[in-house]
């Protein structure tokens, strides 16, 4: 056999198994026996249609499959009607499967909404059948007498399906839970009350139906921990005062500031009534000068003015030094 011929062999040889591989791609056999002998009623056409409109059809005979072992019905249009809408068929089989064995009332058509929420439809189940535990983070709260608690608490949920499309989640009940919390500690009367009875906590919060418009529905409602905080009363207090002494500093020193500002007009006042004294003094020998000039002032009435002016001195020296003898008395 020559160069030619051998080559001729194999393209024909590997022609045949891509073709072969081809016909199985498009006509899977395989696939359409599994459902024959699982009593899943798909024809091979529609295994190939669904080659054909992207779909796989490994996702939906195994769906199929498994719904029929587990005694539920499922229908193929709908099924590929949700894979080419993004969501995930095995999740929301494994989640019908798993509601039927529990009795938990959960149709396909939820299922399907639930899962293009964007929730995880089967862990929803599972919650349902295990309540799931939430730590709160610490939440700190002052009761009545301005001692602060911090409280820690754990909330038992079970999922509620048919809220699981709209309803809230985690967070939202975490706020709820929270500010449960720091109503009933605040309006607590003292932080010992809280000490002795955490369980009222619990009771007020739980009593308030935080589940509401959530995805969740709270079983219980349990106080980890409790510490005590700061004392706020007696910190806010200690702040005030100490506003109050600032402002009454301030206060004083303008007083203090008006105060010396006035002692200053005053010698200035002073000052200018002293420099009229003066220039009314300076008048006074024109005004006798005028007088001698006049004729209305004689010699003899200006010496009895010189006597009268010395003596005034005299009784002024003579009574000086017993004014400062008292006052050093």
């Amino acid at each position: 056999m020559d160069n030619s011929s051998l080559f001729f062999l194999v393209a024909v040889i590997a022609g045949g198994l891509f073709l072969l591989w081809m016909i199985l791609y498009f006509i899977p056999i395989g696939l359409w026996f599994q459902a024959l002998v699982s009593d899943v009623k798909v024809s091979l056409l529609q295994l190939v249609l669904m080659r054909w409109r992207k779909v796989p059809p490994t996702i939906i005979v195994r769906a199929m499959i498994e719904g029929k072992k587990a005694g539920l019905e499922l229908y193929r249009d709908l099924l590929e009607a949700h894979y080419l809408a993004g969501g995930h068929v095995a999740q929301v089989v494994h989640a019908l499967v798993s509601a039927s064995k529990a009795n938990i009332d959960l149709t396909f058509q939820i299922a399907t909404a639930v899962d293009l929420a964007g929730r995880d439809v089967f862990e929803a189940v599972q919650m349902s059948v295990n309540p799931k535990v939430i730590n709160t983070p610490p939440v700190a709260a002052v009761a009545k007498d301005g001692i602060q608690l911090i409280a820690k608490a754990r909330v038992t949920v079970r999922a509620n399906i048919r809220q699981l499309v709209g309803g809230a989640g985690e967070e939202t009940i975490l706020a709820r839970v929270g500010e449960g919390i720091v109503s009933s500690i605040g309006s607590a009367g003292s932080h010992k009350e809280v000490l002795e009875n955490p369980d009222s906590i619990s009771k007020v919060v739980l009593s308030k139906g935080l589940d509401s418009g959530t995805a969740f529905e709270i079983l219980s409602i349990d106080i980890a921990d409790i510490d005590i905080g700061k004392n706020i009363g007696a910190e806010l207090q200690t702040d005030q005062a100490e506003a109050d002494l600032k402002i009454a500093q301030a206060k004083a020193e303008e007083r203090r500031a008006m105060a010396v500002a006035t002692e200053h007009e005053m010698k200035a006042l002073a000052q200018e009534m002293r420099a009229r004294v003066i220039e009314a003094e300076a008048e006074v020998p024109r005004a006798m000068a005028e007088a001698f000039r006049n004729g209305n002032l004689g010699i003899m009435d200006y010496y009895k003015m010189k006597n009268i002016e010395a003596d005034t001195s005299m009784r002024e020296s003579i009574a000086k030094p017993n004014d400062k003898k008292n006052t050093q008395k």
